[in-house]
């Protein structure tokens, strides 16, 4: 076994982290002790941790597997071909040829291709729309031009938002409110219990946190996990299983009517927070008392298990840290995330039986809870912040199969709530300004409504040749995804940055489907990736009482 340092750039998952790995096909790190690499940087952060002063980067990374809280799965740092020198101690870090690797590469080509194919046809395509007369064809490019210029400008608009944007600062000890986490679970397995640990070991004041977990009726061994938990950490969290599963919705109420905080904050069972998250999270409650909740900042914790992650990844940048930073900053976030949010107690209990019984056309709405739930709270004149620096790593789709399922119920759960969104946003709804929140929802109403594919192939069979419009789609598609890569290298300072482009790609054959079918079947209200085919073992049903939980605080 030997030791090596292994720099990514600022801002990554595992910054500065230090791989511990026996290669045997590469010698020990010549001139540099075992000793020397691990005590040279006391600071090092993993997953939002830090080592404490003086203490063996060993030490550290033993500890934390052994108390399975965030557990470091050192080998693949080093697979993921990572080279050049330790920053500390200026040692040699082998270079190793990965997948990863070559997809960028083959991002970079793809590229230098399509610019070159633009560049020999471009007489071509300039010709064919010149060459258009009044009708039809015209009348499509017109509008075209107008969505165009209508997105440029409310681009701009957002941009200066999110420059602008900047988080709430935490807070002391002493004006932190009373807190209850909430983590709802199925079908979870070991997972639940890592999220529990990264929860406790939070650095919010124990005696104002109560935390709970519920199992919505898993048919694995979620439960055990969730016990075991409650068991390892003094008994510092409330456990309730349901008898089958109700559907996540239900699982947050069964906590939030036995919740004893101020504030809530719900967090998924496959997500892990860092060591500030609550602490920040729950800051700007304090700060303007008119705030009804606070949006979270997630990231996609399972990058190594494929590409889909690693795509969803620079989505999730420019989702969060730009979109959302936009709206918070006209105080108008229109969706919590599931994954991380936190909300003031007033309006929650005040809308909890109305959110609870949602239907839509007739039929329970079982999808969407975090977005009704945003939507109430905006509808009653409260603010809805982001919180950039509150992060939350998450699981996420590793398949086409289940990442399309995933889409397609935030899809519907999008249409849903802006029809409900329109009954109330051009009212006045609160006291202050509304103009921002307004732009926003009409913003989205248009690309809701006029999918720009609809409209390119239209100009297509109007005008151009199938080639020539493959061609323009291909490009513009690849313009556009200019802007998420070049804020994630802004952002993270990561080539990971190219997977913009290939995500534009993917969307535009893979993905261009999601949005249209969700809004020809809204009232699907199927979780889709809730289901499951295991079947609960015998052991499983005897260790589960029918009902578990805690008394209903008053």
């Amino acid at each position: 076994m030997f030791v090596v340092g292994l720099t990514q750039p600022r801002g990554s998952l595992r910054q500065e982290a230090f791989a511990i790995h026996a290669f045997k096909q590469y010698p020990p790190l010549p001139d540099v002790s075992q000793r020397e690499i691990l005590l040279c940087c006391p600071g090092i952060r993993i997953f939002g941790a830090r080592a404490r002063s003086g203490e063996s980067m060993l030490t550290y990374i033993q500890d934390c597997r052994t108390n399975s809280f965030l557990r470091l799965r050192v080998t693949s740092l080093l697979k993921r071909g990572y080279g050049g020198f330790c920053r500390c101690c200026k040692s040699a870090v082998p270079f190793i040829l990965t997948s990863g690797f070559i997809v960028k590469a083959a991002i970079i080509i793809f590229l230098l291709i399509l610019a070159a194919a633009v560049l020999f046809k471009w007489d071509d395509i300039s010709e064919a729309y010149s060459s258009l007369e009044p009708g039809l064809g015209m009348f499509w490019l017109d509008i075209t031009r107008v969505l165009l210029l209508l997105n440029i400008t409310v681009f701009i608009w957002r941009t200066v938002l999110a420059i602008m944007y900047r988080p709430t600062a935490a807070v002391d000890d002493e004006l932190l409110p009373n807190c209850t986490v909430i983590v709802p679970a199925y079908n979870e397995g070991h997972q639940v219990f890592d999220t529990l640990a990264s929860i406790v070991n939070s650095d919010y004041p124990v005696s104002k946190l109560q935390i709970i977990a519920i199992d919505d009726g898993s048919r694995d061994d979620t439960w055990q996990w969730i016990q075991q938990a409650a068991a390892r950490f003094s008994n510092r969290i409330e456990t309730i299983s349901l008898a089958k599963n109700a559907g996540k919705r239900r699982a947050l109420y069964e906590g939030f009517i036995r919740s004893t905080g101020d504030i809530f904050v719900t967090i998924d069972s496959d997500s892990i927070i860092e060591t500030h998250t609550l602490r920040k999270l729950v800051s700007p409650f304090v700060n303007d008392h008119r705030t009804g909740a606070v949006a979270g900042n997630v990231r996609v914790l399972n990058t190594k298990q494929g590409f889909i992650p690693k795509m969803l990844d620079v989505s999730f940048a420019f989702s969060f840290d730009f979109v959302r930073a936009g709206q918070s900053m006209v105080d108008t976030v229109f969706c919590t995330p599931g994954a991380l949010s936190a909300y003031k107690r007033k309006p929650v209990m005040k809308h909890l039986e109305q959110w609870l019984n949602q239907t839509f056309l007739g039929k329970p709405a079982k999808i969407g809870e975090d977005r009704a739930m945003t939507n109430l709270i905006i509808r009653d004149g409260w603010k809805v912040k982001f919180q950039s620096d509150a992060i939350v790593y998450t699981n996420v789709p590793c398949k086409y199969k289940n990442l399309c399922k995933m889409l397609l119920r935030w899809a519907r759960s999008n249409v849903r709530e802006t029809l409900i969104m329109s009954t109330f946003i051009f009212s006045r709804f609160r006291r202050t300004r509304a103009t921002g929140a307004r732009i926003n929802f009409l913003t989205s109403c248009v690309n809701l409504l006029v999918p720009r594919a609809l409209f390119g192939a239209l100009i297509a069979t109007v005008s151009l040749e199938a080639s020539d419009y493959l061609l323009q789609l291909l490009a513009g598609s690849s313009v556009w995804a200019t802007v998420p890569a070049a804020f994630y290298v802004l952002k993270r300072k990561t080539s990971d940055a190219l997977y913009a482009f290939a995500y534009s790609v993917f969307w535009l054959f893979g993905l261009f489907w999601i949005t249209p079918w969700a809004m020809l079947t809204p009232a699907n209200g199927k979780w889709l990736t809730r289901e499951d085919n295991r079947s609960e073992t015998p052991a499983q049903r005897v260790a589960r009482p029918v009902d578990t939980s805690t008394p209903v605080a008053a």
